[in-house]
């Protein structure tokens, strides 16, 4: 079971597909989003969760304040629960004059091209690939999404701790690392 931490869909759990996805543990998830929260990284940024899944991550990121959030999966069963989640985590979400709902837009197809065809800037990014995604495949993605920064953006990257620290692009640095157990979180700043 997935579920949402903090926020106004605090505690809401999140439907999961049979196959095809691997959520972020929620201890995983608490970790980040307290590193997140002490940053001031959340609150009104524009984030752009890839390879979505369930859509923990950015879904998470909307409850605790995200102005947007752009939910990037391609495979189509996993699209189609993550817009489940998506109509779930904003039926909570406040309304006016007690505030202001995020923006959630689900797109269904991969992220590569999406990053390709050009998006609007983001703050925030999650990057959490299926584990197989070789690594040549991740500094590929990652230099693809370099229009999509705006200045001083951060892109949160989720692997397994056996896979080693990613091939960082011209344009991104490395600033920290975090171990998980098995899972290691690399937070990178656009420079």
């Amino acid at each position: 079971m997935s579920r949402i931490i903090s926020g106004f869909a605090d505690n809401l759990s999140l439907v999961v597909p049979k196959v095809g996805t691997r959520p972020t543990s929620d201890r995983v998830r608490e970790a980040l989003f307290s590193s997140l929260d002490a940053r001031d990284e959340i609150r009104g940024r524009r984030v752009l969760d890839l390879y979505a899944g369930t859509g923990g991550l950015g879904l998470e990121a909307a409850s605790r304040g995200a102005a947007s959030v752009v939910l990037v999966e391609k495979a189509p069963a996993a699209a189609k629960v993550l817009r489940r989640n998506v109509e779930s985590v904003l039926a909570r979400a406040p309304r006016p004059p007690r505030g202001t709902p995020p923006r959630v837009d689900v797109v269904a197809q991969p992220v590569r091209s999406y990053l390709e065809g050009g998006s609007a800037l983001v703050d925030l990014v999650f990057f959490d690939p299926p584990y197989e995604l070789s690594a040549a495949d991740l500094t590929a993605d990652l230099t693809a999404l370099l229009p999509s920064l705006d200045e001083q953006a951060l892109v949160v990257v989720e692997r397994a701790s056996r896979d080693g620290e990613p091939g960082w692009p011209d344009g991104l640095t490395l600033d920290v690392k975090k171990q998980y157990g098995d899972t290691t979180v690399w937070f990178a700043l656009r420079d």
